[in-house]
């Protein structure tokens, strides 16, 4: 299906924002033109509350294990904010909930179980056992004080320019950078590769199935792939018309 007219920003978020075309000849301009990317994709914003549900299935290969969560997640826009609220069960007990407070230009809030408030740095929690973390729900990384606008090229049959997100100081088991193919058209990611604090390939994410609802491609099935693990999990929404 083509990935371009799909709402989809990785966070839960069908969001689209459209992206001027940049270069990327040199240093000054990459870092310029990454900052700048990286601003218009902390900022885009919903224009409506709304509110989703899906599933989660994970599969440990090395452990023998697969699993199944359930999800529920809600926006709430306000006027200087928006708050995306998750919550994981297995269909009898909850097992995780959290919160994301995106500000304009200002970090994210996270809190687990909507009170207890953590930094970015504690935020590299798995999502209910799930190869998603909070802080990948949150993009996180597109905070970071390092962006780079590497170069333009065709992923997945889509134009996108690939963003290039470092963090100097990363955090004991987290990311150092994260490489992401942002899609011209919609703003949304098509791709993204995470590496570790060794600069070793951690994580693997991508959209995978669009269904067409009501006219509108939206994003069906997303996966994050743990290539130390080799476990993954593959994120499924519930597309229902109205």
């Amino acid at each position: 299906m083509n990935a371009r007219r799909a709402w989809l920003i990785v966070s839960l978020l069908l969001v689209t924002i459209p992206l001027q075309a940049v270069t990327t000849n040199d240093p000054v301009t990459a870092e310029r033109e990454g900052r700048k990317l990286a601003q218009k994709l902390r900022n885009a914003r919903p224009n409506a509350n709304f509110t989703n549900s899906g599933k989660i299935l994970i599969l440990q290969p090395k452990k023998k294990q697969r699993s199944t969560i359930q999800f529920n997640s809600r926006v709430v826009v306000t006027e200087t904010n928006w708050i995306s609220f998750y919550e994981a069960s297995n269909g009898t007990n909850l097992l995780s909930a959290f919160s994301v407070e995106h500000l304009p230009n200002a970090p994210s809030r996270y809190r687990l179980n909507c009170t207890n408030l953590l930094d970015a740095s504690q935020a590299t929690l798995p999502f209910a056992g799930s190869d998603f973390w909070l802080a990948d729900l949150g993009l996180e990384f597109f905070h970071w004080p390092v962006q780079l606008l590497t170069r333009k090229e065709l992923e997945r049959g889509e134009a996108c320019s690939v963003l290039e997100s470092r963090d100097p100081s990363p955090s004991p088991g987290g990311y150092s950078r994260v490489v992401s193919f942002i899609d011209n058209d919609t703003g949304g990611i098509l791709r993204a590769e995470a590496y570790d604090a060794k600069g070793k390939p951690l994580k693997e994410f991508q959209p995978d199935e669009f269904e067409q609802v009501n006219g509108e491609w939206q994003l069906h099935t997303m996966t994050m792939k743990n290539v130390q693990t080799k476990s993954h999990s593959i994120l499924t929404f519930d597309l229902k018309s109205p």
